[in-house]
Order: C-alpha cells, then sequence, then structure tokens
C-alpha cells in the first residue's frame, strides 16, 4: 500500500499552519515524521486522522481518495488522553467498540494484549493506579487494538524503561513486517534510526526534504572523512588545510570532518598526517547521524529565510 498526503493545507484564525504538505509512506517500513516543536507535524497527522479538516488537498490510498470508514487508523498522540478513574479492561474494551469492534472481539483483543504487555494483573484497576509506563501501554494498546492498516506513533517510548521500550519495539517491528504503513514521530533520533527507512522533515509547514534515510546519509556524506588524531582541534585544522587532497575542514563535536577532492584522496590524506607525525586515532568515512542531518537541515532553511 502506498499513502499519499497531497498538497495538504489548513489555517486557524488567519495563520497557515500547513503549506502544500505533501509526501508518501509506503506499506512495509516505517517513515520517521520529523520537525521542531511548532513545525506543523501534529497538525499534518490531526488531518489525517480527521480531528482536523484540511482547507484543501487529499489523501490517497493506493491512488484512490482515502475512505476513513473502510480504512482503519491507529494513531497514539503525544497528548495522552484516556480515562484515569475508570477500569483498564472496561475502557481498552470501550475504545475497540468506538473502533468498530463487536464487544466480544473487542473485550478478547483487550485481554490478550494486556497479556502481552504484561498487565493482565491491572485488568480490574483504574487507570489511575498504574505507572507512568505501564499507562503508556495502555495508551499503546488502544492505539493498535483494531488491528489498523495505518499506525501514527507520537513519541511512543516516552515514559517506557528500558524492558518495556524492548517490547514496544518488538510490537512496531512486528507491524513492518505485516505489511502496515507506519508513521513515526519522535524527537528521541537514535529510534527513528532504528525503525525508519524513510524520513520527511517539516519546518514551519513546509515539508523541506522526504528521502530515504540510508541514501540521504550516503549522499551527505560523499567525498567526506571523519578523523581522530593527536592533536588540538586548532592546530589539526590548520595542518589539514594545508593538504592538497583536503577542500575543507569542518568540524563538529566528536572530531574533524574533512571535505575531500574524491574518495580516492583517502590514502593521501592518511600518507600526509603519517609523514606529519601525527597518530591517527580514526580514520572513517563520515556518515552523518540522523541528529546532525536534522540539526544542518534546521540551519539550512534558517540561512535561506534570512
Amino acid at each position: 500500500m502506498k499513502l499519499e498526503f497531497v498538497k495538504i493545507n489548513k489555517s486557524f484564525s488567519g495563520r497557515h499552519i500547513l503549506k502544500d504538505v505533501s509526501f508518501e509512506v509506503q506499506s512495509g517500513k516505517a517513515m520517521g515524521f520529523l520537525g521542531r516543536n511548532g513545525a506543523g507535524k501534529t497538525t499534518t497527522i490531526r488531518t489525517l486522522t480527521d480531528v482536523f479538516k484540511p482547507d484543501s488537498g487529499k489523501f490517497l490510498l493506493d491512488g484512490k481518495e482515502l475512505d476513513r470508514k473502510a480504512v482503519k487508523i491507529g494513531y497514539l498522540p503525544e497528548e495522552r488522553g484516556m480515562y484515569q478513574r475508570i477500569a483498564v479492561l472496561e475502557q481498552l474494551a470501550y475504545f475497540g467498540k468506538l473502533k468498530g469492534m463487536s464487544g466480544t472481539d473487542a473485550k478478547k483483543a483487550a485481554v490478550s494484549w494486556l497479556e502481552r504487555m504484561d498487565l493482565s494483573d491491572w485488568a480490574s484497576k483504574n487507570l489511575e493506579t498504574l505507572s507512568k509506563g505501564n499507562q503508556q501501554k495502555i495508551q499503546i494498546i488502544q492505539a493498535v487494538i483494531n488491528d489498523p492498516e495505518i499506525l501514527v506513533f507520537d513519541e511512543p517510548f516516552s515514559g517506557l524503561d528500558p524492558v518495556n521500550s524492548k517490547i514496544l519495539k518488538d510490537i512496531i517491528r512486528e507491524f513492518i513486517e505485516r505489511g502496515k504503513i507506519v508513521i513515526f514521530s519522535s524527537h528521541q533520533m537514535s529510534y527513528v534510526e532504528e525503525f525508519c527507512d524513510d524520513v520527511c522533515f517539516i519546518k514551519k509547514g513546509k515539508i523541506i526534504l522526504s528521502e530515504n534515510l540510508n541514501e540521504l546519509k550516503a549522499k551527505l556524506g560523499k567525498n567526506k572523512l571523519r578523523i581522530n588524531i593527536d592533536l588540538e582541534k586548532e592546530p589539526a585544522r590548520e595542518l589539514l588545510k594545508r593538504c592538497d587532497a583536503v577542500e575543507d575542514v569542518l568540524g563538529d563535536r566528536t572530531g574533524i570532518i574533512l571535505q575531500i577532492k574524491n574518495e580516492r584522496n583517502s590514502n593521501e590524506i592518511l600518507k600526509y598526517l603519517i609523514e606529519k607525525g601525527c597518530t591517527v586515532k580514526s580514520f572513517t568515512p563520515y556518515r552523518p547521524s540522523l541528529e546532525e542531518i536534522f540539526i544542518e537541515l534546521d540551519e539550512e532553511v534558517e540561512d535561506e529565510a534570512v
């Protein structure tokens, strides 16, 4: 399946929040939907889930207008909203029925998910008696209880300890392997890198990039090396600038990044450093982390706007 966001626009009180938002998500792999706070991520998601009606634009599933009555969408919002003083099993079954399940099927699914989440002992307890992490697990169950075709996770690991994070990771992987459409929004870049094949960046209501993550890393890392040598950073930079094979010397928090003329220059640069008496601690092709990409893209857009 392929889900397409096609020129989605949304305004509130005359303020244009979403501006021709367009990107696509393929089934069987996850899309990381990224942006700073206030960039438009939540508004975009809420137009998909029909919480907000877009002013213009449309959603397509395999080229046809998305029919929300025929296609199940599971949504885990960042702002959690369940009933604190109602028993866990009772309200999970209630949410299942709201999503079109029969009472019997909803209760059966809720019992199964509670067992999988190691929460069976809490089924008859009010939600307010659970820890923050266990409440988060209940929120996750309500999002997936009706086995939706499209899943949207907004900061799903918030409040989870390492053990429960692993449980959720296994669940997300399972949905991906089963060919579901998964949209994953988080500020925890390590989780996005772990799950997402593709990434989409939104900035001030506009999509600034939508691309395969590995291809993006390769493109941004082309003809670049990350090195660590036994010199202070500034003397090292000056030394490297005098090397003919180096086009530019860049820095980051973990060492020095070289922009080289082509990949064949790597051995020449390494030889140059050894001849200069440097102890080379590391010398590897540069592949930026998603966090580095996020910061670089954000800064580039800011510079273009000035």
